[in-house]
């Protein structure tokens, strides 16, 4: 197998090279599932064991090196992106959704699963890790307001490419195709009935093994989970795209800057505010309220801005006073068993 083809790159391979791991070989994990891994590699599909200590922490696009001895992997490389979100729940832990990703498709259907807000989300989480988004609308033969919802979207995206598809209808399929170049790797993010597998089926083409859809109910559009685990494609144009589940909470994570490049026109203006600290909040010589009074900028664009960069503070701040938590027990642990051994309570 050419290892290029599934995005062996020289940051990879200058990875591999520094762990000097002895009789090992690079490769490209499919699909982990406990203690086994389904990897590419240049002598074709292995199934490898996973040690204990790398089970956690392996996804589907990790690079590791692997023993052809053993059929075991043997190191995790580091990832060159890695396309994270907060856990659902009241934890404010990170769960890794992507691997080693150079496109973030954010899929979004044109029916009641539209929304800028969480649109905006998306695309902040892609910024944050220095993922490049491209936005696909599908079902675009469903819908009557087609291009008013694109242009919403569009509002949002800013420079970020938007376009309206159906693949069962044939909209939009240059768009799609264009995606896809040699060991590029795609990453499908959206909720649950979206048309994401239906994506992943029309880049297989006939002939090839095709991602199981299922039918999206009428009674709310909303669609079923078809995915159940990610999973990496290799596609016959040389690219691979990575199918992952449904997504019913989008949380924060990620570098600082994600919402200030979602919101890169809200961020310039700031800077003309009076403070460097501005909150935009009725401090005087605000230049984003300014804005909003002569129309330069959306109020609710700039009250959603607003909110997620609240978001990302208190997401910082929990997970600041966890780790706190966390060093204050390690650091008690290490003190009592240091004067168990002197004999000391």
């Amino acid at each position: 197998m050419n290892l290029k083809s599934i995005g062996y790159r020289p940051v990879v391979e200058a990875s591999f090279c520094a762990l000097e791991a002895e009789d090992c070989e690079p490769g490209r994990v499919a699909r982990a599932a406990g203690d086994r891994a389904l990897a590419w590699t240049a002598s074709g599909e292995r199934m490898l064991l996973v040690p204990r200590r790398l089970r956690e922490g392996l996804v589907a696009g990790d690079w590791v090196a692997w023993h052809e001895g053993r059929g075991a992997v043997e190191q995790v490389l580091p990832r060159f992106s890695c396309f994270e979100r907060r856990r659902p729940g009241r934890a404010e832990r990170a769960q890794v959704v992507a691997a080693n990703v150079d496109v973030a498709v954010v899929v979004m259907a044109l029916d009641g699963d539209f929304s800028v807000r969480r649109l905006s989300r998306y695309l902040a989480l892609a910024h944050g890790h220095q993922v490049e988004p491209c936005v696909l609308l599908t079902k675009a033969a469903l819908a009557a307001d087609v291009e008013a919802r694109v242009r919403e979207a569009r509002i949002a995206a800013r420079s970020v490419p938007v376009h309206a598809v159906d693949v069962v209808a044939g909209i939009g399929l240059d768009a799609v195709s264009a995606l896809v170049e040699e060991g590029r790797t795609l990453a499908l993010l959206g909720s649950s009935g979206v048309g994401k597998s239906t994506l992943v089926n029309h880049w297989l083409g006939v002939g090839e093994h095709l991602v199981r859809t299922a039918e999206t109910r009428a009674s709310d559009g909303t669609g079923r989970h078809t995915t159940t685990h990610r999973e990496l494609h290799r596609l016959p144009g040389g690219g691979l795209v990575l199918d992952t589940p449904g997504m019913r909470e989008v949380g924060l994570v990620g570098g600082d800057d994600g919402v200030e490049r979602t919101f890169d026109d809200i961020a310039e203006v700031a800077r003309g505010c009076r403070f460097r600290d501005c909150l935009h909040q009725g401090e005087p010589g605000c230049a984003v309220a300014r804005a909003i009074q002569g129309g330069a900028l959306d109020a609710e664009r700039v009250a959603e801005a607003q909110g997620l960069g609240r978001e990302r503070t208190r997401a910082e701040r929990r997970a600041w006073e966890r780790d706190l938590k966390t060093k204050s027990r390690q650091a008690s642990r290490a003190l009592r068993e240091v004067l168990a051994r002197k004999g000391r309570t």
